[in-house]
């Protein structure tokens, strides 16, 4: 389509270290080898490394600005890439993890046992005296896994180094600090049975209230949950109505989690977290203490027991009184996860949006272009742009240049406000032009066709009289069509 526009008035060393470190951490884990303690590992490691001069402890001071660099957002993602792409700050943290990890693991204290034994070795008596069930457990605890990916690193599974980078980053890559948050993490799921919790029927009166769709820019999966449904005060008494079903509530939260995260492939280089979407639009007041306590406490536990899963959390349609109920709810959260809420009012949300997802995935209630069940366009037809400039009318011109053919169109205006109309003009200035919308306020996406019976063109009109810039998101298609009466013919 073609655009016309009229005013109203007329007018290398790192890389060497980095595949070092690796090297010397593949040999510690090598199931052929002799496991060490994480300590000899350790210690092993790092005088190696300053023995050949190539790095001192020095170089992964966490005061350093090469380590202070990886924390901004970007760093955040591209930290779960693969491990020689890391910098060697990152890198020293991942290999003292990952080897107090595999002690941990099997020495049989990951859940907080005290070590009695490591590595086939009883500290309170001899070897002779580990029992049966001990070495049982063992086995059992080789196995563990999170979300589906084993965390025993000696298995050498790519998801395992994607998962504890998180827990590093969660508490600034010091490592002591998160080892003993997965080990919590890994001690609540088994106390609140997270492992079952994707098999059970859970608040069904919730059914409805989230889903996901489709992704954002950068490939991260997106949940919507839709807090408007609590405006039924059925439907709130049910859910918050006491102290048993506000537990049901946190339950079912956690389930919403635990569903999200299974279209995450933990992979290297992937999209490792998702981006959570909060309507609140007609939502209840702030007068209501039972929801915003059971908030908090869901706010806490995907904080201390789901690190750097939500990449961003978007809340929408965001009423005045919220802000100050926010502040106060989440005052416990640290700054990490207080940087992740972005807000936006009813008349930015689409704007706020698009940011993040792009309009052939973002839905139509919000302003994009994603319809529910469509595959009228698929995802190998652009979406084009076009500014409309304050005070002025800009005109999408699509010449058909032969008839037998309809035209689709998917149209959307950000933040609206501006009249639109559609119509057919003929090539034979003989010929009619044909309303096919007439003029009138947007109010929201617009989907038409129109069947081509001579040369001509479609034109479709937005009419800016505003002070501000409008931008227009638009994609068409053209169809071979045969005409309906010659079908019945």
């Amino acid at each position: 389509g073609e655009t016309r526009q009229t005013d109203h008035r007329g007018t290398t060393s790192n890389s060497r270290n980095s595949e070092h470190l690796c090297a010397v951490f593949r040999q510690e884990l090598s199931p052929n080898a002799g496991f060490l303690t994480g300590e000899e590992a350790l210690e092993t490691s790092l005088t190696t490394m300053t023995n050949d001069g190539e790095m001192s402890d020095d170089t992964f001071s966490h005061d350093s600005q090469d380590f202070q660099e990886n924390y901004d957002t970007f760093a955040i993602e591209e930290a779960s890439r693969r491990s020689t792409e890391l910098k060697p700050s990152v890198k020293k943290a991942l290999l003292r993890f990952r080897i107090k990890l595999q002690d941990a693991i099997l020495g049989n204290y990951i859940y907080g046992r005290p070590p009695t034994f490591v590595y086939g070795i009883d500290f309170k008596g001899s070897s002779e005296d580990i029992s049966i069930d001990s070495m049982e457990l063992r086995e059992d605890i080789r196995d563990i896994s999170l979300w589906g990916i084993p965390l025993l690193p000696s298995k050498g599974h790519e998801g395992t180094d994607v998962i504890l980078l998180k827990f590093l980053q969660a508490k600034d890559f010091k490592v002591n600090e998160a080892f003993e948050m997965l080990r919590k993490t890994l001690k609540w799921r088994k106390e609140f049975k997270v492992d079952k919790i994707l098999d059970e029927i859970i608040a069904s009166e919730l059914e409805g209230m989230t889903y996901m769709d489709s992704t954002d820019r950068g490939g991260h999966p997106v949940c919507y949950m839709i807090y408007g449904a609590f405006k039924d005060n059925d439907l709130f008494r049910k859910a918050f109505g006491s102290e048993e079903k506000s537990k049901e509530f946190l339950r079912w939260r956690i389930q919403i989690m635990e569903k999200n995260i299974q279209a995450l492939g933990f992979k290297s280089g992937g999209a490792n977290s998702i981006v959570q979407i909060t309507d609140l639009k007609n939502s209840p007041g702030p007068g209501t203490k039972d929801m915003r306590v059971t908030s908090k406490k869901a706010y806490m536990l995907l904080q201390e027991n789901y690190p750097e899963l939500i990449y961003k959390n978007i809340l929408v349609n965001v009423p005045f009184w919220y802000y100050a109920y926010h502040s106060v709810s989440t005052r416990l959260l640290t700054q990490r996860m207080k940087s992740k809420f972005i807000f936006a009012r009813p008349s930015k949300v689409t704007k706020t949006l698009l940011k993040f997802i792009p309009p052939e995935n973002l839905p139509v209630q919000y302003g994009g272009l994603k319809r529910e069940n469509d595959d009228e366009f698929p995802p190998e037809y652009p979406v084009l742009e076009t500014i409309v400039n304050p005070g002025c009318i800009d005109s999408i011109q699509v010449p058909i240049p032969e008839p037998g053919v309809t035209v689709v169109w998917d149209l959307t205006v950000v933040r609206l406000d501006v009249s639109y109309k559609e119509e057919f003009v003929p090539d034979d200035d003989c010929s009619y032009r044909i309303p096919i919308q007439m003029e009138k306020k947007m109010s929201g996406s617009v989907r038409n066709s129109f069947y081509i019976s001579e040369p001509g063109m479609i034109l479709l009109t937005i009419d800016n009289s505003t002070f501000k810039k409008k931008k227009v998101l638009y994609r068409l298609k053209i169809k071979p069509t045969v005409p309906m009466y010659i079908q019945l013919k």
